[in-house]
């Protein structure tokens, strides 16, 4: 079940001239037979602006919902939920563990009936479905109980990153992205501003119940409810967005035609979306995610016991994380928006892996009682590193990917996996390396050097594959000079470039 072509966007129409095959959003789009409306950049402008004031806040909306539902069960442990549910020894931990299994193993298929069924519906299901998990929670009279629901909240939001960053790609060409990926993905920092506030309020309720279940009453029932709203509200394609004009639509269709898919709305095909694997590209994207994962999961993690080696109080602890989170997210902002503009993916993904590395290395190596400012300042610099090249490295793949099935595919593999080296942070952060965590430490800055360098192998790889493809063709053509209309086949394809 796809997206069909609509009548009104006859393939005549899309026919792109070669001139204007490589138009950015900073350049018109020319449509042949339409002349007498020439779109222009303000019009590619305003319809880009509708879509960010469409979309993207209420999948900012949906994202701080996400995140809450899945961070809440520490703030519910700070009211002692573990002693009402008669946890014992390390069950609590593996309830925290246990949700990584479902979230890694029905990522993929989960986003593939998402490609096959529209993720403007399946989104929305998946909301109502860990919404739901939330509200159970509140009911749970044991261990059992709790980890049963645990499960289904990782499965129910397994899919859910992936398949935001495929449907973004249904709506902006791919120098667009990484801002707007940028602005969805710090949606997260609110969410770990936010909950902490709403159980503060939430735990002050006079009730006979225990105050923790209200905190799952709460974000659960507004959970369910915002899905119901999603579900409505999320339009189903860029071309078929009812809130736009014709002409709207056909240059939305075009758009993404030219600069983002091969077929928009393309069939999903297993078959064919599995052919990804036969990219030998894709592992060294997976590579990267590999290397991610690790002092992304770190520094979400353990940030609170890295900046407790600084010796400050508890409070003071808790305090100084909240700069470094927000310089962060900054930095994000900062290096997707400067990517975007020089339509450069891999240089800032490698600055985001050295900035992680020197940050973990300065504080494993220094005096931290004695050097304490230089130490929070590598405190900085480990937030620096991680949130950029996770938004950053799902951009690229996915420009390089014009095939929608096998672009989901990867993205649905690629983002699980970089979750899924959490396991890898908990283990490195063991209790006998307090406060320095030297080890750990020491660990996540290799896996930083590496990703760094895995992502200049890649792009290196890719700069020379271009001039190969050029000199053989004697042209001298970027990413942006062909549309993607032709690149179904990705690299096989002799005009296939490389978006570095």
């Amino acid at each position: 079940m796809g997206h069909p072509t609509p009548p009104e966007l006859a393939k005549s129409d899309l026919h792109v001239t070669a001139s204007n095959s490589s138009k950015d959003v900073n350049e018109p789009t020319v449509l042949e037979g339409h002349t007498e409306h020439l779109p222009t950049y303000e019009h590619e402008r305003a319809l880009c602006l509708k879509f960010d004031f469409r979309i993207l806040p209420m999948l900012a909306l949906m994202y701080l919902c996400n995140a809450l539902d899945k961070g809440n069960l520490g703030n519910a442990k700070t009211d002692g939920m573990d002693k009402d549910l008669h946890f014992k020894n390390n069950q609590y931990n593996l309830i925290l563990s246990i949700f990584y299994v479902p979230y890694v193993v029905f990522a993929p298929p989960i986003a593939m009936l998402g490609k096959k069924y529209g993720p403007s519906r399946v989104l929305p299901i998946m909301m109502f479905c860990f919404g739901s998990a939330t509200l159970l929670s509140a009911s749970v009279k044991n261990f059992a109980g709790m980890m049963t629901l645990r499960w289904f909240l990782g499965m129910a939001e397994s899919a859910f990153f992936p398949l935001v960053i495929y449907y973004l790609t249904t709506f902006y060409r791919r120098g667009e992205l990484a801002r707007r990926l940028a602005l969805f993905y710090a949606a997260s920092n609110i969410a770990n501003a936010f909950s902490g506030l709403l159980a503060f309020g939430v735990f002050h309720i006079k009730s006979h119940l225990e105050a923790w279940r209200y905190l799952f009453i709460v974000e659960g029932s507004f959970t369910v409810i915002a899905s119901v709203v999603a579900y409505w509200y999320l339009p189903k394609s860029a071309y078929e967005a009812k809130f736009l004009s014709e002409e709207e639509k056909r240059l939305a269709y075009t758009r993404i035609q030219i600069d983002s898919s091969s077929i928009v709305g393309e069939k999903f095909v297993l078959k064919d979306a599995l052919q990804i694997f036969k990219m030998p590209a894709a592992y060294g994207f997976l590579a990267i995610e590999i290397c991610l994962g690790v002092p992304l999961q770190s520094v979400s993690l353990f940030l609170p016991q890295i900046v407790g080696g600084l010796k400050y109080s508890t409070v003071k602890t808790n305090l100084y994380t909240v700069a470094p989170n927000i310089s962060g997210a900054v930095m994000l902002l900062l290096l997707a928006f400067t990517s975007d503009l020089t339509r450069l993916r891999f240089p800032f993904i490698a600055l985001g892996f050295i900035l992680t590395f020197i940050g973990f290395i300065i504080f494993a190596t220094i005096d931290v009682e004695s050097h304490i400012h230089v130490a929070y300042y590598a405190c900085f610099m480990m937030t620096w590193g991680t949130s950029a090249p996770s938004v950053l490295l799902s951009t690229w793949y996915n420009n390089n990917v014009a095939h929608e099935g096998r672009r989901v595919t990867l993205t649905s593999i690629g983002v699980p996996l970089a979750n899924l080296m959490g396991v890898v942070s908990s283990n490195i952060f063991r209790e006998q390396d307090k406060p320095k965590y030297v080890p750990a430490l020491a660990t996540t800055a290799a896996f930083g050097a590496t990703g760094s360098l895995f992502a200049l192998l890649l792009g290196t790889y890719m700069i020379f594959d271009n001039k190969m493809r050029n000199r053989k063709q004697g042209v001298n053509l970027t990413a942006r000079d062909v549309s993607t209309e032709k690149l179904r086949d990705g690299p096989k394809n002799p005009e296939f470039r490389w978006f570095l």
